[in-house]
């Protein structure tokens, strides 16, 4: 068998092993969070309805299975073989299509530091101000990644190793990622790598303070550029403006209020910086496809059922 048939077939092989641990260790559905913390186990036994949340800085993997994911209305589809990269905080509707019983939708997400990719690029050389793009892409799981993803779930069957080696496995998958077709989407989010990064610096703070009045003025200057630049950049990166985004932060913080704590539709509203409760319900509503009562009681409906 030549060499480049090897290299051909070999990831398939790597695939159905990667699978085999995922499924090992995550027996129930949903997430599985593991004894070493950035990662984390996806497992799904059917497709699931479109799931809203806020994706930090991280790569998702598919051994097994698909997946749809939406960013206001931009589409992105990963299989086997690919893998899913978001570089700052987004918020996400992620939907998997393709899953069963007999072949359940598996996959890891491995959470990343961007330090950790300031880090990398500077023992690369590779130090130097980038374009601004979108903050995630779906890309090829080359072997020397999926390998990589081996050794870290292999790791999970011997603990007093994880402290030691699973970091390097790690930083080996987002070296993998950085030296990929697309690395650059990760590169530009490096501490002081240019406009993305600061970029990454304004959702941070839009994320901590997304009950608060938005004021452009103020993190135009904290990001050391114009109002107007500031909303260009932030929507190559986001594909939203700084409005609709906290406006998204805001509702999806809401949702799981009303999902979790003993509140009302219009407290939550109050509480996530929404002056008329008539107001959040109409924007409950255009993003979650119900108002606030009727979409909590489905949520809980389909938990239980």
């Amino acid at each position: 068998m030549s060499t480049e048939t090897q290299e051909r077939i070999a990831p398939s092989h790597m695939l159905n092993e990667l699978a085999g641990w995922i499924a090992r260790f995550s027996r129930n559905e949903g997430v599985t969070d593991t004894l070493f913390p950035p990662l984390t186990l996806i497992r799904n036994t059917e497709p699931t309805t479109p799931i809203h949340t806020v994706y930090e800085p991280s790569i998702c993997i598919v051994a097994q299975g698909s997946k749809l994911v939406l960013l206001n209305g931009e589409a992105y589809r990963y299989h086997p073989s690919q893998y899913f990269a978001v570089s700052v905080d987004l918020p996400i509707s992620g939907q998997v299509t393709e899953a069963s019983a007999d072949r359940p939708y598996l996959a890891i997400r491995l959470r990343i530091d961007p330090e950790q990719i300031l880090e990398l690029i500077r023992e690369m050389g590779q130090v130097r101000q980038r374009p601004v793009e979108r903050g995630l892409y779906v890309s090829s799981a080359q072997p020397g990644m999926l390998d990589a993803c081996l050794r870290l779930m292999h790791l999970l069957d011997t603990p007093e190793d994880l402290p030691v080696l699973a970091p390097m496995a790690a930083r080996e998958i987002l070296y993998r990622s950085l030296q990929g077709e697309q690395g650059n989407v990760l590169r530009q989010m490096a501490p002081g790598a240019g406009r993305a990064a600061s970029i990454a610096d304004v959702i941070r703070r839009i994320r901590e303070t997304y009950n608060e009045p938005l004021r452009i003025d103020e993190l135009a200057e904290e990001a050391g550029m114009s109002s107007s630049s500031l909303h260009r950049y932030f929507r190559d990166v986001t594909a939203m403006s700084p409005l609709q985004f906290q406006k998204n932060i805001r509702l999806q913080e809401a949702r799981r209020m009303l999902l979790n704590e003993p509140v009302q539709a219009a407290e939550a509203a109050f509480r996530v910086g929404y002056e008329s409760p008539s107001h959040f319900n109409r924007e409950y509503a255009r993003l979650f496809g119900r108002p606030p009562l009727a979409d909590i009681r489905q949520l809980k409906s389909a938990s239980q059922g």
